[in-house]
């Protein structure tokens, strides 16, 4: 019985939707502005749909002067040379969203790349940029920022900030013909790539 039951469950879990993360421009938007068309940064067109739930957040420019100690931010990060995490971009979220993916995970944006989201505990001072610790609960990660890493600040965002030729990343399943649900849209504002 256990092992028909199972067999029963194998092609449910093979038709399930996977995650996925969704980087390019935004073509078009539907009347109902629930449907995007969005081309990839590597050139395929994708459906987008986002439901009543699906968040959308505004990405726009910030400098490493806005970056406080105390600020609950996300970083991705890969390992340098040295092995040190070295920033590949920082985001900072508005007060709304602490704790929001507070954690580190694997990360999909280069290669051995992780994500770290929690709050600035310690800062250091260096000629070629800041170190920071960034702490959440069970731990924390020392993230080496340089000048050239972008640095960028998330607001809540709306519907109406989703207009074609904005650069958009939308993350959340793809189902089996292909059309992402998503459960957030990422939106660059006034011609900004969310660099992230």
């Amino acid at each position: 019985m256990l092992f028909a039951a199972l067999g029963l469950l194998l092609p449910l879990a093979a038709a399930a939707a996977t995650p996925f993360t969704l980087r390019g421009k935004l073509d078009s938007v539907s009347p109902d502005g629930q449907t995007l068309v969005v081309t990839s940064r590597t050139g395929e067109t994708a459906k987008v749909h986002i439901g009543d739930q699906a968040r959308v957040t505004r990405v726009g420019p910030a400098s490493l002067a806005q970056v406080k100690l105390g600020d609950f931010v996300g970083v991705a990060a890969a390992p340098n040379a040295s092995g040190e995490l070295h920033a590949l971009e920082l985001h900072i979220f508005p007060e709304s969203m602490r704790g929001v993916g507070a954690g580190t995970r694997p990360f999909d944006l280069a290669p051995g790349s992780s994500m770290t989201n929690g709050a600035i505990s310690v800062r250091v001072e260096s000629a070629d940029g800041p170190k920071l610790t960034v702490a959440y609960n069970g731990g924390s990660q020392d993230i080496v920022i340089d000048k050239t890493t972008p640095i960028v600040a998330f607001a809540r965002g709306a519907r109406a900030d989703l207009k074609p030729g904005a650069s958009v990343i939308a993350r959340g399943e793809k189902g089996a013909d292909g059309t992402i649900e998503a459960s957030s849209v990422l939106v660059g504002l006034d011609g900004l790539v969310p660099p992230m």
